[in-house]
């Protein structure tokens, strides 16, 4: 992550937390390519709703990047705009109680229901601030619990489950002083690099990066899984790539490739293969060019 990239969240992160009185919305880069400002409108009035305005300013910066290059057309644009705002409005409990209170009151109290929504341990206490996250996670981790699965109720069926969601929604106000938020941060920041990355030493390859956002969403083990094969790609074989030290011509079909063998496998076993592989031809293709 640039280190502009960090001061502009540790900005943003304490602006929010001391809830300072400026609620205005972040206003349109100039330049956007035609018809992208409906979606880039679209992604600041959910950060809003998400985070506040200050995390909306956020999004902005991190789309200024993109603004006014000859090499991102209006479609890949777009795409960045609107993954980026669904990662950074990424689904955790807090954003799920959000949710369900919007249900509630957007039905004028006449709309009650329950969900029942299965988080791992860790992911909860990852919401937390790290300060007291932390020694939670080593308890946790001692007795083996980090992993095990809790099922939580987000309910507006009593005056109960209403409060509970108040509760679990303000603390929003905690959201970016939180492990997971960290972890999202350097995520996104990561992705926009290697966008980047790619405009610039496969330009043709760079929609497939834009697309491997998708890989990551939801929470529970299908996050935990979309993260860790993102990862896998990115560093089995996008990073190299770039590096000059994986002589892959058609990065784009490998990252297809390798993403329609990812399976819901904690080990990665088949993904890993797909790798392998391309791997395994590229640089026999790269030592039979330079022997011909």
């Amino acid at each position: 992550m640039s280190d502009d990239g960090l001061l502009s969240s540790l900005r943003y992160l304490f602006a929010d937390f001391l809830d300072e009185p400026d609620h205005t919305p972040p206003s349109l880069p100039g330049g956007l390519p035609d018809g992208a400002p409906i979606v880039v409108s679209d992604g600041i009035h959910l950060l809003i709703d998400y985070q506040g305005a200050a995390y909306a300013k956020l999004y902005v910066e991190r789309l200024a990047r993109f603004v006014g290059r000859q090499d991102v057309d209006t479609a890949m644009f777009s795409k960045i705009a609107r993954l980026m705002a669904n990662r950074m409005a990424y689904e955790d409990a807090i954003r799920i109680a959000q949710l369900k209170l919007a249900e509630f009151r957007d039905g004028d109290g006449q709309v009650r229901s329950a969900d029942i929504k299965k988080f791992r341990f860790d992911e909860l206490v990852d919401a937390l601030p790290a300060v007291a996250a932390e020694p939670v996670l080593m308890v946790l981790d001692r007795v083996g619990w980090a992993h095990r699965q809790v099922s939580i109720p987000f309910s507006t069926l009593s005056q109960w489950g209403i409060r509970r969601l108040r509760v679990e929604a303000w603390l929003r106000r905690w959201r970016l002083f939180s492990i997971r938020y960290g972890e999202e941060r350097k995520w996104v920041e990561r992705w926009l690099h290697m966008i980047s990355r790619s405009l610039a030493k496969q330009p043709k390859a760079a929609s497939a990066i834009v697309q491997t956002a998708t890989m990551v969403e939801g929470y529970g083990d299908r996050y935990r899984q979309g993260l860790a094969d993102w990862h896998a790609i990115i560093d089995g074989l996008a990073k190299p790539t770039f590096d000059g030290v994986l002589p892959l011509a058609d990065l784009a079909g490998a990252v297809a490739e390798a993403r329609a063998a990812a399976l819901p496998d904690p080990r990665q076993a088949a993904l890993k293969r797909a790798i392998a592989q391309i791997r395994a031809r590229a640089l026999a293709t790269g030592a039979n060019a330079a022997a011909g």
